[in-house]
């Protein structure tokens, strides 16, 4: 009888640990499913946003084109992801351009057996991300054979052999060549990078809730605006009081996530983050090409790619968080009208125009610092009349939660000179 009751006893404590053990596990889940309800209303104001668009001709002659940079395959290691794949999520997201940046291999030229030219309908370049002696990493578009030796050689050095292509600095905030000539421009974010703030158990739950109904939103839960990035580029650009084009980085692998595997490395269980379709919808680089002749619809080679990155006719786009498509920045005067990534002789005023494809927080910058800040409207006009480098961010306030308070749009600068 007394055993009899002191297993009764005994097994409602089990009962009871087990009831406050399920009471725990429900509680922190609370903040993934509310999390989830987050997301579910972001996305709804997306659609808002993208059903709002009212874009207008360009009256300028240029051409808006749609891409990405700073793309690696299983060529250069760290990523499994095939050729196959990155043509197919292209042609899924419908760019017109990718960016090859395979890393370099000890025995053979990455960039020669990487993508290039039109496959699927998309342009691809085939370029490498090089890590030089010193320690810095570049972008080298298009790459060549001699990026396996380029981490024997300094920052200077590996810019000074290269003639007809664009390099641009990688990373940033670790990048300490900046007295250095020859790279084009600084990629200003890097969304790898970003993602290096995920917390992977948070990520995990976050993933068991969300990934099913706005798996591209995730992305929103860490996406913050890249200020360190930023500062570099604005700090280079007043050191040179030169030219100095930002661009964006997907850094695409399709290696991020969480997975079973077996002794030979097959997936048993898991998920990819960041598979190259996703990727591929994040973040783009927004360019303008110019026709090849008066009167001539602008046409997309590599030619006339790269020169449009290079002038720094294109700005960054989260569209994610809705399409940016039709965003424009132009200054004009009495004799020029010019684009972004322009310069323009400053006689004695010059009028900047921003225009949105919907109502949003327009934030005008001269050398890094803000001089106009206007919310709820789709066209600024600045009479300018001191010479500086003049760009622009846009917001969207109408998105909810901390999204609505970081960048939809970072533009390249029109310089007045």
């Amino acid at each position: 009888m007394v055993n009899r009751q002191r297993e009764r006893m005994s097994m409602k404590r089990w009962q009871k640990l087990l009831l406050i053990l399920l009471v725990l596990i429900l509680l922190s889940q609370g903040p993934f499913v509310y999390r989830r309800y987050q997301l579910g209303r972001l996305n709804a104001a997306i659609q808002k946003v993208n059903s709002d668009r009212r874009t207008e001709p360009s009256q300028t002659g240029y051409r808006e084109f749609i891409g990405v940079s700073h793309v690696h395959s299983f060529l250069g290691g760290h990523s499994k992801g095939t050729l196959q794949e990155i043509i197919d999520a292209a042609s899924a997201n419908r760019l017109d351009f990718v960016l090859m940046t395979e890393h370099p291999a000890l025995n053979f030229n990455t960039a020669e057996k990487t993508l290039h030219g039109r496959h699927g309908g998309v342009l691809f370049v085939n370029g490498n991300e090089v890590r030089t002696r010193t320690g810095d990493r570049l972008l080298l578009v298009p790459g060549d054979g001699q990026a396996n030796k380029d981490s024997q050689s300094s920052t200077p050095e590996v810019l000074s052999r290269r003639n007809g292509s664009v390099q641009f600095v990688a990373y940033p905030e670790e990048f300490q060549s900046w007295e250095a000539t020859g790279y084009n421009g600084v990629e200003v974010f890097n969304l790898y990078t970003n993602a290096r703030q995920i917390n992977r158990l948070v990520m995990f739950f976050d993933s068991l809730w969300s990934y099913r109904s706005n798996p591209d939103l995730l992305f929103a839960t860490f996406y913050e605006r890249p200020a360190p990035g930023l500062q570099k580029w604005d700090e280079a650009i007043a050191r040179k009081r030169g030219k100095l084009v930002a661009i964006s980085g997907n850094d695409a692998h399709s290696n991020v996530g969480v997975s079973l595997n077996d002794s030979s490395g097959n997936r048993l269980l898991g998920l990819t983050l960041d598979p190259y379709e996703r990727s591929f919808r994040l973040v783009r680089l927004h360019i303008f090409a110019a026709p090849s002749a008066p009167m001539e619809v602008p046409q997309l080679d590599e030619e006339s790619l790269l020169k449009a990155i290079s002038s720094g006719h294109c700005f960054i786009g989260f569209d994610v968080l809705g399409d940016t498509t039709g965003f424009r920045f132009t200054a004009q005067d009495a004799d020029e009208n010019v684009i972004m990534g322009d310069e323009i002789k400053l006689d004695s005023e010059a009028r900047l125009i921003v225009s949105l494809p919907v109502h949003g927080r327009i934030l005008l910058l001269k050398d890094s610092r803000p001089i106009e800040d206007s919310n709820g409207i789709n066209r600024m006009e600045f009479v300018a009349k001191e010479k500086g480098s003049y760009r622009v961010e846009v917001y969207l306030p109408q998105l909810p939660g901390r999204v609505g308070s970081q960048p939809w749009i970072i533009s390249n600068p029109i310089y007045l000179r």
